[in-house]
Protein backbone atom coordinates (compact mmCIF):
# COMPACT_ATOMS: atom_id res chain seq x y z
CA UNK A 1 0.00 0.00 0.00
CA UNK A 2 1.29 3.40 -1.03
CA UNK A 3 0.91 6.68 1.27
CA UNK A 4 -0.39 9.44 -0.08
CA UNK A 5 -0.32 13.25 0.23
CA UNK A 6 -2.44 15.44 -1.52
CA UNK A 7 -1.93 19.20 -2.32
CA UNK A 8 -5.37 20.89 -3.74
CA UNK A 9 -7.14 18.30 -2.10
CA UNK A 10 -10.53 20.19 -3.34
CA UNK A 11 -9.26 21.02 -6.71
CA UNK A 12 -9.98 19.26 -9.93
CA UNK A 13 -7.00 17.35 -9.57
CA UNK A 14 -7.49 16.75 -6.08
CA UNK A 15 -10.71 15.42 -6.30
CA UNK A 16 -9.88 12.99 -9.32
CA UNK A 17 -7.12 12.25 -7.45
CA UNK A 18 -9.35 11.09 -4.22
CA UNK A 19 -11.91 9.72 -6.69
CA UNK A 20 -8.77 7.06 -7.61
CA UNK A 21 -8.64 6.21 -3.92
CA UNK A 22 -11.29 5.65 -2.89
CA UNK A 23 -12.00 2.96 -5.67
CA UNK A 24 -8.84 1.43 -4.44
CA UNK A 25 -9.01 1.58 -1.05
CA UNK A 26 -6.42 -1.16 -0.27
CA UNK A 27 -3.69 0.09 -2.57
CA UNK A 28 -3.27 3.39 -1.52
CA UNK A 29 -3.53 5.18 2.17
CA UNK A 30 -4.16 9.56 2.06
CA UNK A 31 -1.93 10.68 5.58
CA UNK A 32 -1.88 14.49 4.35
CA UNK A 33 -4.73 16.58 2.58
CA UNK A 34 -4.11 20.34 2.05
CA UNK A 35 -5.96 22.97 0.17
CA UNK A 36 -6.17 26.75 -0.41
CA UNK A 37 -9.22 27.91 1.67
CA UNK A 38 -11.67 25.59 1.57
CA UNK A 39 -12.16 24.28 5.20
CA UNK A 40 -15.29 22.61 5.37
CA UNK A 41 -14.56 20.46 2.44
CA UNK A 42 -11.15 19.76 3.83
CA UNK A 43 -12.84 18.59 6.62
CA UNK A 44 -15.44 16.29 5.17
CA UNK A 45 -12.67 14.71 3.23
CA UNK A 46 -10.87 14.13 6.01
CA UNK A 47 -13.59 12.32 8.20
CA UNK A 48 -14.38 10.34 5.00
CA UNK A 49 -10.67 9.05 4.49
CA UNK A 50 -9.38 8.87 8.09
CA UNK A 51 -6.80 11.39 7.69
CA UNK A 52 -5.26 12.78 10.70
CA UNK A 53 -2.81 15.43 9.17
CA UNK A 54 -4.53 18.27 7.23
CA UNK A 55 -3.55 21.97 5.96
CA UNK A 56 -4.82 24.94 5.00
CA UNK A 57 -2.71 27.76 3.06
CA UNK A 58 0.59 27.36 1.99
CA UNK A 59 2.63 27.88 4.43
CA UNK A 60 0.75 24.88 5.92
CA UNK A 61 0.85 22.87 2.87
CA UNK A 62 4.67 23.08 2.95
CA UNK A 63 5.19 22.07 7.02
CA UNK A 64 2.47 19.21 6.04
CA UNK A 65 5.32 17.80 3.57
CA UNK A 66 8.02 18.50 5.82
CA UNK A 67 5.97 16.53 8.75
CA UNK A 68 4.48 13.89 7.58
CA UNK A 69 6.00 10.87 6.05
CA UNK A 70 4.85 9.69 2.49
CA UNK A 71 5.48 7.49 -0.57
CA UNK A 72 4.19 10.41 -2.63
CA UNK A 73 3.08 13.55 -2.33
CA UNK A 74 0.85 14.46 -5.59
CA UNK A 75 0.85 18.19 -5.99
CA UNK A 76 -2.05 19.48 -7.41
CA UNK A 77 -1.89 23.27 -6.56
CA UNK A 78 -2.57 25.50 -9.48
CA UNK A 79 0.33 28.27 -10.17
CA UNK A 80 3.67 29.21 -8.99
CA UNK A 81 2.39 29.26 -5.11
CA UNK A 82 3.28 25.51 -6.20
CA UNK A 83 7.09 26.22 -5.63
CA UNK A 84 7.38 25.70 -1.94
CA UNK A 85 5.80 22.61 -1.74
CA UNK A 86 7.36 21.01 -4.98
CA UNK A 87 10.79 21.89 -2.92
CA UNK A 88 9.84 20.33 0.59
CA UNK A 89 8.92 16.97 -1.51
CA UNK A 90 12.27 16.83 -3.26
CA UNK A 91 14.17 17.77 -0.04
CA UNK A 92 12.79 14.79 1.74
CA UNK A 93 13.04 12.14 -0.77
CA UNK A 94 9.43 11.46 -1.55
CA UNK A 95 8.08 11.09 -4.92
CA UNK A 96 6.15 13.97 -6.46
CA UNK A 97 3.69 13.52 -8.66
CA UNK A 98 3.39 16.60 -10.38
CA UNK A 99 0.43 18.39 -11.30
CA UNK A 100 1.61 21.78 -10.65
CA UNK A 101 3.56 22.53 -13.86
CA UNK A 102 4.46 26.09 -12.86
CA UNK A 103 6.62 24.84 -10.05
CA UNK A 104 8.69 23.03 -12.15
CA UNK A 105 8.78 25.89 -15.06
CA UNK A 106 9.26 28.60 -12.67
CA UNK A 107 11.76 26.60 -10.54
CA UNK A 108 13.81 25.51 -13.34
CA UNK A 109 17.63 24.36 -12.67
CA UNK A 110 16.65 24.73 -8.65
CA UNK A 111 13.82 21.86 -9.02
CA UNK A 112 15.68 19.64 -11.40
CA UNK A 113 19.00 19.83 -9.48
CA UNK A 114 17.17 18.44 -6.34
CA UNK A 115 15.28 15.76 -8.14
CA UNK A 116 16.33 11.99 -8.38
CA UNK A 117 16.14 10.04 -11.34
CA UNK A 118 12.75 9.03 -11.55
CA UNK A 119 11.69 10.89 -8.38
CA UNK A 120 9.20 13.34 -10.69
CA UNK A 121 6.79 11.61 -11.95
CA UNK A 122 4.32 13.78 -14.52
CA UNK A 123 0.25 14.09 -13.93
CA UNK A 124 -0.15 15.79 -16.61
CA UNK A 125 -1.72 13.74 -19.73
CA UNK A 126 0.52 15.27 -22.12
CA UNK A 127 3.79 14.26 -20.25
CA UNK A 128 2.23 10.81 -18.83
CA UNK A 129 1.90 10.18 -22.13
CA UNK A 130 5.25 10.84 -23.07
CA UNK A 131 6.66 9.20 -20.03
CA UNK A 132 4.63 6.41 -21.36
CA UNK A 133 5.74 6.03 -24.61
CA UNK A 134 9.57 6.40 -23.85
CA UNK A 135 9.47 3.15 -22.17
CA UNK A 136 9.42 1.55 -26.01
CA UNK A 137 13.31 3.16 -26.34
CA UNK A 138 16.39 4.83 -25.11
CA UNK A 139 17.16 8.09 -24.60
CA UNK A 140 19.74 8.12 -27.53
CA UNK A 141 16.64 6.93 -29.59
CA UNK A 142 14.67 9.48 -29.15
CA UNK A 143 14.28 12.06 -31.99
CA UNK A 144 11.65 14.04 -31.01
CA UNK A 145 8.69 14.68 -28.55
CA UNK A 146 5.38 15.44 -30.07
CA UNK A 147 2.85 17.50 -27.74
CA UNK A 148 -0.82 17.30 -28.75
CA UNK A 149 -2.93 19.94 -28.30
CA UNK A 150 -6.71 20.11 -28.50
CA UNK A 151 -6.62 23.79 -30.21
CA UNK A 152 -9.18 25.07 -27.35
CA UNK A 153 -12.25 26.80 -28.41
CA UNK A 154 -11.18 29.25 -30.72
CA UNK A 155 -9.20 27.00 -33.03
CA UNK A 156 -9.21 27.90 -37.02
CA UNK A 157 -9.91 31.58 -35.99
CA UNK A 158 -7.50 34.14 -36.92
CA UNK A 159 -5.70 36.12 -34.86
CA UNK A 160 -8.12 39.71 -36.08
CA UNK A 161 -11.32 37.26 -35.38
CA UNK A 162 -9.72 36.68 -31.55
CA UNK A 163 -9.43 40.45 -30.42
CA UNK A 164 -13.42 40.59 -29.46
CA UNK A 165 -14.19 36.82 -27.34
CA UNK A 166 -15.23 37.25 -24.02
CA UNK A 167 -14.40 35.45 -21.31
CA UNK A 168 -17.31 33.25 -21.43
CA UNK A 169 -15.97 31.94 -24.36
CA UNK A 170 -12.34 31.35 -23.69
CA UNK A 171 -13.83 29.58 -20.35
CA UNK A 172 -15.73 27.04 -22.81
CA UNK A 173 -13.43 24.79 -23.80
CA UNK A 174 -14.35 21.62 -25.74
CA UNK A 175 -12.47 18.75 -23.88
CA UNK A 176 -11.63 19.31 -20.54
CA UNK A 177 -13.21 20.70 -17.18
CA UNK A 178 -10.26 22.72 -15.99
CA UNK A 179 -9.96 25.83 -13.46
CA UNK A 180 -10.38 29.74 -14.55
CA UNK A 181 -6.57 30.13 -15.15
CA UNK A 182 -6.14 26.29 -16.43
CA UNK A 183 -8.68 26.40 -18.83
CA UNK A 184 -8.13 30.72 -20.03
CA UNK A 185 -4.40 29.23 -20.72
CA UNK A 186 -5.56 26.54 -22.70
CA UNK A 187 -7.40 29.03 -25.19
CA UNK A 188 -4.31 31.41 -25.59
CA UNK A 189 -2.07 28.17 -25.75
CA UNK A 190 0.04 29.66 -23.21
CA UNK A 191 -0.69 26.23 -21.50
CA UNK A 192 0.69 24.44 -24.03
CA UNK A 193 3.77 26.86 -24.44
CA UNK A 194 4.19 26.18 -20.60
CA UNK A 195 4.10 22.04 -21.25
CA UNK A 196 6.57 22.69 -23.87
CA UNK A 197 9.06 23.88 -21.06
CA UNK A 198 7.70 20.97 -19.00
CA UNK A 199 9.07 18.62 -20.98
CA UNK A 200 12.46 19.69 -21.91
CA UNK A 201 12.79 19.84 -18.20
CA UNK A 202 11.40 16.75 -17.61
CA UNK A 203 12.90 14.59 -20.65
CA UNK A 204 15.84 16.72 -21.05
CA UNK A 205 15.14 16.82 -24.66
CA UNK A 206 16.17 20.01 -26.75
CA UNK A 207 13.53 22.78 -28.00
CA UNK A 208 14.28 22.57 -30.84
CA UNK A 209 13.25 18.32 -31.02
CA UNK A 210 9.72 19.36 -29.26
CA UNK A 211 7.24 20.05 -31.64
CA UNK A 212 3.19 20.94 -31.26
CA UNK A 213 0.39 19.36 -33.76
CA UNK A 214 -3.26 20.25 -32.86
CA UNK A 215 -5.69 16.90 -32.07
CA UNK A 216 -9.15 18.28 -31.53
CA UNK A 217 -10.72 15.01 -30.19
CA UNK A 218 -8.07 14.73 -27.32
CA UNK A 219 -7.93 11.19 -27.50
CA UNK A 220 -4.16 10.38 -28.60
CA UNK A 221 -2.14 12.70 -25.73
CA UNK A 222 1.30 13.05 -26.78
CA UNK A 223 3.35 11.19 -29.23
CA UNK A 224 7.45 10.09 -28.84
CA UNK A 225 8.55 9.86 -32.58
CA UNK A 226 11.85 7.48 -32.28
CA UNK A 227 15.45 7.45 -34.74
CA UNK A 228 14.04 4.70 -36.76
CA UNK A 229 10.52 6.08 -38.20
CA UNK A 230 8.17 4.63 -35.62
CA UNK A 231 6.30 6.65 -33.74
CA UNK A 232 4.59 5.67 -30.29
CA UNK A 233 1.16 7.48 -28.95
CA UNK A 234 -0.48 7.00 -26.19
CA UNK A 235 -4.27 7.41 -26.68
CA UNK A 236 -7.25 7.05 -24.36
CA UNK A 237 -10.85 9.16 -23.60
CA UNK A 238 -9.77 12.06 -21.99
CA UNK A 239 -9.95 11.41 -18.44
CA UNK A 240 -7.64 12.84 -15.94
CA UNK A 241 -8.14 9.77 -13.84
CA UNK A 242 -5.56 7.46 -15.89
CA UNK A 243 -2.68 9.91 -15.81
CA UNK A 244 -3.24 10.46 -12.33
CA UNK A 245 -3.35 7.15 -11.04
CA UNK A 246 -0.08 6.52 -12.92
CA UNK A 247 1.25 9.45 -11.33
CA UNK A 248 0.25 8.14 -7.65
CA UNK A 249 1.88 4.39 -8.49
CA UNK A 250 4.35 4.96 -11.05
CA UNK A 251 5.12 2.58 -13.16
CA UNK A 252 2.62 0.64 -11.93
CA UNK A 253 -0.84 0.75 -14.03
CA UNK A 254 -4.17 1.25 -11.80
CA UNK A 255 -6.86 -1.06 -13.16
CA UNK A 256 -10.10 0.44 -13.91
CA UNK A 257 -8.57 3.92 -13.47
CA UNK A 258 -10.00 5.21 -16.81
CA UNK A 259 -12.22 3.68 -19.47
CA UNK A 260 -10.71 2.34 -22.69
CA UNK A 261 -12.03 3.17 -26.56
CA UNK A 262 -14.33 1.82 -27.74
CA UNK A 263 -13.10 0.18 -31.02
CA UNK A 264 -16.24 -1.34 -32.04
CA UNK A 265 -17.69 1.99 -33.12
CA UNK A 266 -16.37 4.48 -36.09
CA UNK A 267 -14.02 7.18 -35.50
CA UNK A 268 -11.87 9.61 -36.90
CA UNK A 269 -8.79 11.27 -35.29
CA UNK A 270 -7.55 14.38 -36.79
CA UNK A 271 -4.51 16.23 -36.18
CA UNK A 272 -3.10 19.74 -38.06
CA UNK A 273 -0.20 22.17 -37.44
CA UNK A 274 -0.78 24.86 -34.65
CA UNK A 275 -1.28 28.50 -36.25
CA UNK A 276 1.37 30.72 -34.52
CA UNK A 277 0.59 33.68 -36.02
CA UNK A 278 -3.20 33.68 -33.89
CA UNK A 279 -1.59 31.64 -31.13
CA UNK A 280 2.29 32.57 -30.68
CA UNK A 281 2.58 31.61 -27.13
CA UNK A 282 4.27 28.20 -28.05
CA UNK A 283 6.96 29.91 -29.92
CA UNK A 284 7.25 32.44 -26.84
CA UNK A 285 7.03 29.65 -24.79
CA UNK A 286 10.27 28.27 -26.49
CA UNK A 287 12.32 31.48 -26.37
CA UNK A 288 11.35 32.42 -22.82
CA UNK A 289 12.85 28.40 -22.05
CA UNK A 290 15.55 28.74 -24.45
CA UNK A 291 17.04 31.36 -22.50
CA UNK A 292 16.30 29.70 -18.76
CA UNK A 293 17.28 31.69 -15.84
CA UNK A 294 14.17 33.81 -13.86
CA UNK A 295 12.74 34.45 -18.11
CA UNK A 296 10.47 30.91 -17.15
CA UNK A 297 9.16 33.10 -13.86
CA UNK A 298 8.73 36.13 -15.99
CA UNK A 299 6.85 34.46 -17.99
CA UNK A 300 4.32 32.81 -15.96
CA UNK A 301 3.73 35.55 -13.64
CA UNK A 302 2.86 37.99 -16.37
CA UNK A 303 0.69 35.62 -17.89
CA UNK A 304 -1.56 35.54 -14.37
CA UNK A 305 -1.78 38.79 -14.36
CA UNK A 306 -2.76 39.26 -17.70
CA UNK A 307 -5.04 36.36 -17.75
CA UNK A 308 -7.14 38.13 -14.28
CA UNK A 309 -6.95 41.49 -16.34
CA UNK A 310 -8.79 39.77 -18.90
CA UNK A 311 -11.10 38.03 -16.81
CA UNK A 312 -11.54 41.42 -15.15
CA UNK A 313 -12.59 43.10 -18.31
CA UNK A 314 -9.66 45.28 -18.41
CA UNK A 315 -8.13 44.06 -21.81
CA UNK A 316 -8.84 41.61 -24.22
CA UNK A 317 -7.95 38.42 -25.34
CA UNK A 318 -5.28 38.78 -27.76
CA UNK A 319 -3.73 40.81 -25.20
CA UNK A 320 -3.09 38.61 -22.74
CA UNK A 321 -0.04 37.11 -24.66
CA UNK A 322 0.65 40.79 -26.18
CA UNK A 323 1.06 41.82 -22.21
CA UNK A 324 3.43 38.18 -21.42
CA UNK A 325 5.33 39.28 -24.49
CA UNK A 326 6.29 42.94 -23.75
CA UNK A 327 7.07 42.31 -20.18
CA UNK A 328 9.24 39.24 -20.89
CA UNK A 329 11.66 41.40 -23.78
CA UNK A 330 12.05 44.03 -21.27
CA UNK A 331 13.02 42.11 -18.51
CA UNK A 332 16.85 41.82 -17.83
CA UNK A 333 17.49 38.54 -15.69
CA UNK A 334 20.84 38.47 -13.86
CA UNK A 335 23.17 35.73 -14.34
CA UNK A 336 24.06 33.29 -11.10
CA UNK A 337 22.27 30.42 -9.35
CA UNK A 338 18.69 30.38 -9.21
CA UNK A 339 17.36 30.83 -5.38
CA UNK A 340 13.48 30.84 -4.04
CA UNK A 341 14.12 34.21 -3.40
CA UNK A 342 15.60 35.33 -6.75
CA UNK A 343 12.60 33.81 -8.16
CA UNK A 344 10.39 34.81 -5.75
CA UNK A 345 11.61 38.88 -6.79
CA UNK A 346 11.62 37.96 -10.70
CA UNK A 347 7.78 37.22 -10.22
CA UNK A 348 7.02 40.31 -7.93
CA UNK A 349 9.22 42.19 -11.18
CA UNK A 350 7.18 40.92 -13.42
CA UNK A 351 3.19 41.23 -12.00
CA UNK A 352 4.37 45.21 -11.39
CA UNK A 353 5.42 45.51 -14.48
CA UNK A 354 2.41 43.54 -16.40
CA UNK A 355 -0.03 45.66 -13.98
CA UNK A 356 1.52 48.71 -15.61
CA UNK A 357 0.88 47.73 -19.01
CA UNK A 358 -2.65 46.96 -18.24
CA UNK A 359 -2.82 50.09 -16.26
CA UNK A 360 -2.36 52.09 -19.76
CA UNK A 361 -4.35 49.35 -22.01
Amino acid sequence: MRSVIILGSTGSIGTQALDVIRANPRRFDVVGLAVGSNRAELERQADEFGVEHTAVGIDEAVQLVRSVDADVVLNGITGSVGLGPTIATLERGMTLALANKESLIVGGDLVTRLAAPGQIVPVDSEHSAIAQALRSGTQDEVRRLVLTASGGPFRGRRREELADVTPAEALAHPTWDMGLVVTTNSATLVNKGLEVIEAHLLFSVDYDRIDVVVHPQSIVHSMVEFVDGSTIAQASPPDMRLPISLGLDWPNRVAAAGKPLDWTSAQQWSFEPLDESAFPAVRLAKQVGRAGGEYPAVFNAANEQAVAAFHAGRIGFTEIVDTVKAVVDAHESPSGVLTVDSLAEAERVARRAADLRIARA
